[in-house]
């Protein structure tokens, strides 16, 4: 998949202004959180958003989780067992607002802003990667790309005009674990900020205290 180079952040959650079929008409459904692959984050629509399944908060006290195909040409880096055995290490506190995650399907509307994932309402939503683990860029990384990729394992070349992001099965499976999936759990979490940068500025510490840090930490028999 070809994206641009431009950008690499984590885009403004989304508020999608139409409302469930479950809920009374004048509900809405809340702000969506991205983890995004796509370079131009405003131009995210409503679009995007639209077509996910929109998990209804049910106040269940055990996380459900649901599984897609990941779609022709994409794998799930990750599995259930896994993702579970991560979550499980998060102090329960931080798991009061998470009810489902699911493990959703690249399809030719999605993969026009693909993510890495999603929070929306209590749900956590992992989306696929290339099953060749190389990501295909227009333009170069930027500062922060190089630096995110090179903490979990990824690697940047340049071929011509356009750049490559290669992960390992290791390195993909590290950055899921402790990095897109704790980021999403911790929109679930924050519950005080409601701007855009405030609220990703809180997911991005959450991500590298309890994702990264706590992984190595582990790792090096710190903790």
């Amino acid at each position: 998949m070809r994206r641009s180079g431009r950008t690499y952040h984590r885009p403004a959650s989304q508020r999608l202004t139409y409302t469930p079929r479950s809920v009374p008409s004048r509900a809405v459904r809340p702000a969506a959180a991205f983890r995004q692959r796509h370079p131009n984050e405003s131009s995210l629509s409503e679009g995007f958003g639209a077509p996910e399944l929109w998990h209804e908060p049910a106040g269940r006290n055990h996380i459900k989780y649901r599984t897609e195909t990941a779609g022709e040409g994409y794998v799930h880096p990750v599995t259930v067992d896994e993702v579970a055995e991560r979550i499980e290490r998060l102090p329960k506190r931080f798991l009061k607002n998470l009810e489902v995650v699911q493990f959703s399907r690249m399809t030719r509307k999605r993969a026009l802003f693909p993510c890495y994932g999603m929070q929306w309402g209590t749900a956590v939503y992992l989306y696929p990667i290339e099953e060749t683990l190389t990501e295909i860029y227009n333009g170069a990384p930027r500062p922060e790309q190089l630096i995110e990729a090179r903490m979990f394992g990824g690697k940047w070349e340049q071929e011509g005009r356009r750049w490559r992001l290669l992960w390992t099965q290791d390195a993909i499976r590290d950055f899921y674990l402790n990095n897109v999936l704790i980021h999403e759990i911790g929109h679930t979490v924050d519950d005080r900020n409601t701007r855009f940068v405030d609220r990703e500025r809180y997911a991005n510490w959450f991500a590298v205290e309890y994702g990264y840090r706590a992984s190595r930490g582990r790792r090096s028999g710190k903790g």
